[in-house]
């Protein structure tokens, strides 16, 4: 055998178990397609599909009887000569810019008091968390136009003191109010998270600031709010989302009407109604990627001003 046979057939095993990582790796790549394949074929039926299906037809004129005619961006143009679009944008806005702060300051005032070390802490947070797991079903809706009616619990509450109620659903006064109640009511998700987020804060800093004779509020304001404030954020961006897809109640506690006198329209509500009720589909759809470009600005100003206010624990 000749020396520079040698490196030869000491490259042989090396080039094998290079061939054999090889067929290891493509055959780990088929494997995780194959598990990958039933996700991606949801997001391609399922959520995809219809999302570009709904931008063709969003440019269309379609009753969902016959086949959509392209007719350009006359849907959103009509939008803007709409005046119960308009309405619906209104209350809409007035129902997030209103229940969304007053929720997370009641889940953060909650937060704080279950974060005292409370004698059968979860169970509190197991009650306080279930109005948020019923808040947007039927049953609580319908528990709600009962509660808020003109025979209501709360007007046989207000007798108690002679004090005459009324109908606070069929009031156009009123009702939003009584969803907006609703929403509030619903504070048991980003409660738990505050609750979550006020647990990591370290205790040392507490101390020092006793230490420096400062009060609970100097302690609120300078060390609980900027330490918390990356699950302020997270909890406003989500509550803020949600608020806009808000659907159930109003359909349920107006009946289906949006009223009285179209008080309590939702953005989502007006587009069922014109989807499913007038089935003008084509506009429907323009309303919904309206509001999808509503919802992203919305978090994008979230995004770009939370750089003045959230601090980050490095």
């Amino acid at each position: 055998m000749s020396t520079t046979d040698i490196p030869r057939r000491a490259g042989v095993p090396a080039r094998r178990e290079r061939r054999r990582s090889r067929a290891v790796s493509r055959g780990d790549g088929r494997a995780a397609a194959l598990f990958l394949a039933p996700w991606f074929a949801g997001l391609i039926l399922i959520t995809a599909g219809p999302m570009v299906a709904s931008l063709y037809l969003s440019f269309t004129d379609y009753d969902l009887l016959t086949p959509p005619e392209w007719i350009g961006p006359e849907n959103y143009t009509r939008m803007f000569a709409d005046p119960r679009f308009l309405n619906a944008l209104q209350v809409t806005f007035t129902y997030v810019l209103v229940s969304v702060p007053i929720q997370l300051a009641l889940s953060l005032a909650l937060a704080l008091v279950l974060d005292k070390g409370l004698r059968a802490l979860p169970f509190y947070r197991s009650v306080y968390y279930l109005p948020s797991l019923l808040g947007g079903s039927v049953a609580v809706a319908i528990l709600w136009r009962q509660v808020f009616g003109a025979d209501g619990l709360l007007n046989q509450f207000l007798a108690v003191f002679g004090i005459e109620g009324q109908g606070w659903v069929s009031h156009p006064d009123y009702a939003l109010g009584t969803l907006v109640v609703l929403n509030v009511w619903t504070f048991g998700s980003p409660m738990v998270i505050f609750l979550a987020g006020l647990r990591q804060i370290p205790q040392m800093y507490y101390e020092a600031a006793s230490i420096d004779g400062a009060g609970r509020v100097r302690k609120f304001v300078t060390i609980t709010i900027p330490l918390l404030s990356p699950i302020v954020f997270f909890n406003l961006v989500l509550q803020i989302i949600g608020s806009f897809q808000s659907f159930t109640q109003a359909y349920v506690v107006s009946g289906g009407t949006g009223g009285p006198a179209d008080s309590t329209m939702f953005y989502t509500l007006y587009l069922y109604l014109k989807g499913f009720g007038s089935l003008d589909m084509g506009y429907a759809s323009a309303m919904a990627w309206f509001l999808l470009l509503i919802i992203g600005g919305m978090t994008a100003v979230n995004f770009l001003a939370s750089k003045y206010w959230v601090f980050y624990d490095d």
